[in-house]
């Protein structure tokens, strides 16, 4: 699997013309599939670790949950030669394959809520957004980015499986575990014609990180915190949980994210029960990283953006002088 994709991924590299290459499997697969201990004896052999084949080798990740966990009655063997699993061992395989992903920063769950055709349209739509590709009312746009306050964290015991990451973010974000890194620079394109403002996400080398990150702007603060992702009733989340130094602002701040097209009680039942939410704050001002960066006082400096009303956001905060990189552009949260 891993010479097949990577002679695809030269192909790629050496095309003149955009490319998009999709694999229908991933490395991290097949950890599910065979026991904890074969799997860490093939990682250590191959002097794998999973942020390189997790994080850095793939731009995203798109989980479409099997038919066996939502939509049994159109689960089938018949006519499947590479399927011999009953609905119990399907479910159960399809959620470690999907465990085997958290973690990974851009990793979406397509599950059973709708019927197959929304649910193609869904992934057409995450990977167009991935891409920054605004495909105006061709896709029904059926997910929405939600943010949470939390309060009183639960002990570790209380978390499904869960991997934690130290972030360092300054719109240019620095991810890693036990000292493996990845890059990412995240910029937001102004809204046009009237569409939902398109978020694109670039993965960097370390090489661009710094050359960037020396551009950086010095009237915000560098954000520091602790990310767990974890999976739970098909939902992924991130928690971010901010860390010193910081703004004491930031002092003991928990964010709850997550990506959904749910509504009403489908949402709150699919929340993690095990979690303090205090209230929603998707697109409230007071939770976005262009202002939670900022040095200077809210209440006299010029550079805090209001435009970020709740479910709403229409203005971009000021720019930056022309010559200078702005780590938080555009409002990004």
């Amino acid at each position: 699997m891993v010479q097949i994709e990577n002679t695809y991924f030269e192909l790629g590299n050496s095309s003149n013309r955009n490319c998009l290459i999709i694999c229908d499997r991933g490395v991290m697969d097949a950890s599910a599939y065979i026991s904890k201990d074969k799997w860490e004896k093939m990682m250590a052999g191959n002097k794998w670790n999973p942020v390189e084949m997790r994080d850095n080798r793939y731009n995203q990740i798109l989980h479409l949950v099997s038919a066996a966990n939502g939509a049994e009655d159109f689960y089938s063997t018949e006519d499947h030669a590479c399927r011999s699993e009953g609905v119990d061992l399907a479910r159960e395989l399809d959620y470690k394959s999907a465990a085997a992903w958290v973690g990974h920063p851009y990793f979406d769950v397509i599950d059973n809520s709708t019927n197959f055709e929304s649910k193609m349209n869904r992934m057409i739509e995450s990977v167009c957004q991935k891409l920054g590709i605004d495909v105006g009312d061709r896709l029904q746009a059926t997910s929405r980015k939600l943010k949470y306050l939390v309060a009183l964290l639960p002990p570790d015991s209380e978390f499904p499986p869960f991997a934690d990451f130290d972030v360092v973010q300054a719109r240019l974000r620095k991810r890693g575990q036990k000292s493996h890194w990845s890059y990412i620079h995240t910029q937001r394109r102004p809204n046009v014609h009237g569409q939902a403002r398109i978020e694109v996400k670039t993965q960097l080398t370390h090489r661009d990180y710094m050359n960037l990150l020396a551009q950086r702007d010095d009237a915000h603060f560098t954000i520091y915190k602790k990310r767990r992702c974890f999976l739970i009733n098909n939902q992924y989340f991130q928690l971010d949980i901010y860390k010193e130094p910081g703004h004491p602002r930031c002092k003991g701040l928990v964010l709850l994210e997550t990506y959904s097209s749910l509504t009403g009680d489908a949402l709150k039942n699919c929340m993690p029960k095990f979690l303090n939410i205090v209230k929603e704050v998707t697109g409230d001002p007071d939770y976005s990283m262009f202002n939670l960066s900022l040095k200077e006082d809210w209440s006299t400096t010029k550079k805090f953006c209001r435009s970020a009303t709740h479910g709403k956001q229409d203005e971009q905060p000021p720019e930056p002088p022309k010559k200078q990189y702005h780590p938080y552009d555009e409002n990004s949260d």
